[in-house]
């Protein structure tokens, strides 16, 4: 029992010598750490002081470095306001030396002004004068003197005025003319047809005179079929081996004309085969005016016309205009047209087709009444032509306005086709009804004495009363004539209107 008491205290001496001890090394062990902890303090402290006073000496290197650079910004600037302000000083003296120069032209010039103001009132005192002078002497006032010279001013200025309107009146015709003449030279050059006059053809030749009573048939039936069929005027008279068809469609006529040089070969003549033939000389007709259609579109270069239209152009081999040959007018109206467009820049396929389609309307215009220019305008319109082509149509007679320069180029190549020597020719009395009408609407005008038609009617001229007509009124009564005779007459080419005015002073000696 006395042991197990030792036990205990020695090892509660054990356990307490081991917890100081315990205590004494991690006293000893926090002792370590604290020291070295202040230590790295005091190392780490060193550092940072070194490092500050661094960092404390760039700012002031950096500081000094800035304030330098400011001082010698202002320094600049300084000087830049210095320059400046010496530059506006220098300004402000020629200011005030340009102002006192003003100042004293000013008052120069109002010396110079009150001067003149002095003069002016001097003179309009002696003009004062000398009008009052010049009205006692003249026995004339202001106003009667101003009229008299307003009257002799106004005489001289016209006469002036006609002598320059007759200057550029010259110079501009001739140059025009200059360049027409040039222009429609080249296209005629370029495309020359041949002219030749033809002549309807109304007479069939019978091989002898026995072959009239067989026309004729028994009782008349067989030219009584004849007529009915074909709806010509079949005339056997006494010329010699011959009969004479009369009809006003030209189609018609060539119909029948066809058919009686077949029966005539064929020598069998009565109503029946003369119904067969007939028929058969339609068809044969019909195919000849579309060959000759469309032969004069590939001509031209025209294509993708209307089948109506092809038609009208065929026919139009069978119509003639004063002995000349529609068609082949067309034609060449069509290649003059466009060879006048391409000199002038104008559309030449433009004027091409309506130099080809002008005169379509005469294929019809024995069966539609109304000028043919318009009744042809009204057949393009109708078969969906452009409206360009429908102006050039209808104006190339005057019938309407011109819409574009291709209309007045179709009209003159339409003039040059058919006054070309040996184009056309006209009866005496149509030459006769045409003179006549000149000198009538010459006539109508107020102030003409005479006039006379001379040259085949090319020219009218036209004697007027000079106290009555003066230079420039002369000027405007040509004009005058000439828009009439445009719209009154139809004739081919150009009439030339020359007025004349004629002054003369005559005194007898004694």
């Amino acid at each position: 029992m006395n042991g197990l008491p030792l036990i205990i205290v020695s090892s509660v001496i054990a356990l307490s010598f081991g917890l100081i001890l315990g205590y004494l090394l991690n006293r000893y062990l926090s002792q370590s750490r604290i020291e070295s902890a202040e230590a790295e303090a005091k190392r780490l402290l060193g550092e940072a002081q070194t490092k500050s006073k661094e960092l404390v000496l760039a700012a002031k290197d950096e500081a000094l470095k800035f304030r330098d650079q400011a001082e010698a910004e202002a320094k600049k600037k300084r000087l830049d306001l210095q320059k400046e302000e010496e530059r506006l000083q220098k300004q402000r003296e020629a200011t005030d030396r340009k102002m006192e120069s003003i100042d004293n032209r000013e008052r120069q010039l109002n010396k110079r002004q009150s001067k003149l103001d002095h003069a002016h009132n001097e003179l309009d005192m002696s003009r004062q004068k000398i009008i009052q002078e010049l009205q006692r002497v003249s026995n004339l006032t202001k106003e009667e003197a101003k009229e008299l010279l307003l009257q002799n001013i106004e005489g001289e200025a016209r006469q002036d005025m006609a002598r320059v309107i007759r200057r550029v009146e010259a110079e501009a015709k001739e140059e025009a003319e200059r360049r027409a003449r040039e222009i429609i030279t080249l296209a005629i050059q370029r495309f020359a047809s041949d002219q030749v006059t033809e002549t309807t053809v109304s007479m069939v030749p019978l091989p002898g005179d026995d072959m009239k009573g067989r026309i004729i048939g028994r009782g008349g039936r067989n030219i009584r079929a004849i007529e009915k069929a074909t709806g010509v005027d079949v005339v056997v008279d006494d010329t010699p081996e011959a009969v004479i068809l009369s009809c006003y469609d030209p189609v018609r006529r060539e119909v029948a004309r066809v058919a009686l040089n077949k029966l005539i070969l064929d020598g069998r003549i009565h109503p029946g085969r003369i119904e067969q033939i007939v028929e058969k000389s339609q068809e044969e007709v019909e195919a000849i005016i579309r060959e000759a259609g469309e032969q004069a579109a590939y001509e031209t270069g025209v294509p993708g016309l209307h089948p109506k239209l092809i038609e009208l152009l065929g026919r139009l081999k069978f119509r003639t205009s004063y002995g000349q040959n529609v068609l082949a007018h067309s034609l060449e109206t069509a290649g003059l047209a466009s060879m006048m467009a391409a000199e002038l820049g104008a559309d030449v396929a433009l004027a091409k087709e309506a130099g080809l389609l002008h005169d379509i309307g005469k294929a019809i215009d024995h069966e539609v009444n109304g000028p043919h220019a318009l009744i042809g305008a009204d057949i393009a319109r109708r078969l969906g032509m452009s409206e360009e082509i429908v102006n050039c149509i209808a104006a190339h007679h005057g019938e309407e306005e011109y819409q574009s320069v291709e209309a007045i180029l179709v009209e003159a190549a339409d003039a040059i086709s058919g006054a070309r020597p040996g184009a056309r020719r006209e009866s005496l009395e149509h030459y006769l009804k045409r003179v006549k009408a000149l000198e009538e609407i010459a006539n109508s005008f107020e102030g003409v004495d005479q006039s006379y038609a001379i040259q085949a009617g090319r020219e009218i001229r036209i004697m007027v009363k000079p106290e009555e007509i003066d230079d420039l009124a002369a000027i405007h009564l040509s004009k005058n004539i000439a828009k009439k005779v445009e719209e009154t007459l139809e004739y081919p080419g150009q009439i030339t209107v020359t007025v004349i005015r004629e002054t003369r002073a005559v005194e007898h000696a004694k």
